[in-house]
């Protein structure tokens, strides 16, 4: 199957999980996860309409900006650039330039980093709370019972803004294994909607990924991060 094709998949999947769940399908975003993907497949994805693409690491997405750049037509916009990996205190200053929205923030410390980064830009940085819900070790994020207290805190700062939420739920065969924790994360996400802190608006639920993804949209994600299904097995460099 080609790309594109692959893309239509993809999109017609996300539309049907959207109206099951009773969202409006048009307001679900498909990031493109690109980790170690060719800038070259990138670009085409981004021809065949892919305006959002997520990268893991920042050295990594610096370097496929400004080669895409080169690469596609003034004509096409640029994509919008999400950092969907854990991310250093060290490479906050480059993250804060480079992308529009930072997917995994989980201590006070490190947002505390990006908001002072992001004075130094001159910009008031989106940000999203990345949340463990599953409790897995292997895995970033604050526990549930940390978001709403971590929230608060962020709130004073003035320099970054908590769009909403994003999860990671255990990798499985099975897609429905997942559901408990999209749920779970649902529930924390609608809680905060209600306490209307300053510069914080659950309006994003990142959730999902190549195996779990309609499930997850299923449970009120409205973003979600496919690498896999969209480009195929991982490239090796």
């Amino acid at each position: 199957m080609k790309l594109a094709d692959r893309l239509n998949y993809i999109r017609d999947s996300l539309y049907k999980a959207a109206e099951k769940s009773g969202q409006n399908p048009e307001a679900v975003t498909l990031v493109g996860v690109t980790k170690s993907v060719p800038v070259d497949l990138i670009a085409e994805a981004v021809r065949s309409g892919l305006s959002d693409i997520g990268e893991n690491r920042v050295q990594e997405a610096l370097k496929k900006r400004e080669e895409l750049i080169s690469i596609l037509p003034p004509e096409y916009p640029g994509p919008r650039w999400h950092l969907v990996g854990h991310l250093q205190r060290n490479k906050t200053k480059h993250a804060v330039r480079l992308f529009d929205l930072i997917h995994s923030v989980d201590s006070f410390p490190l947002a505390e980093e990006i908001d002072r980064r992001a004075e130094g830009a001159g910009r008031v940085l989106d940000i999203l709370l990345e949340v463990n819900a599953s409790g897995e070790a292997s895995k970033q994020g604050c526990g549930p019972g940390e978001v709403e207290e971590l929230a608060q805190e962020i709130s004073r700062l003035t320099h970054v803004v908590v769009r909403g939420l994003m999860t990671m739920a255990p990798l499985a065969k099975d897609p429905e294994s997942s559901r408990p924790v999209f749920s779970k994360v649902k529930t924390l996400y609608n809680r905060l909607a209600v306490h209307r802190f300053p510069r914080v608006k659950m309006e994003i639920l990142s959730m999902g990924m190549s195996q779990d993804y309609t499930v997850a949209v299923e449970e009120g994600a409205n973003l979600v991060r496919i690498g896999r299904a969209l480009f195929g097995e991982r490239h090796v460099r």
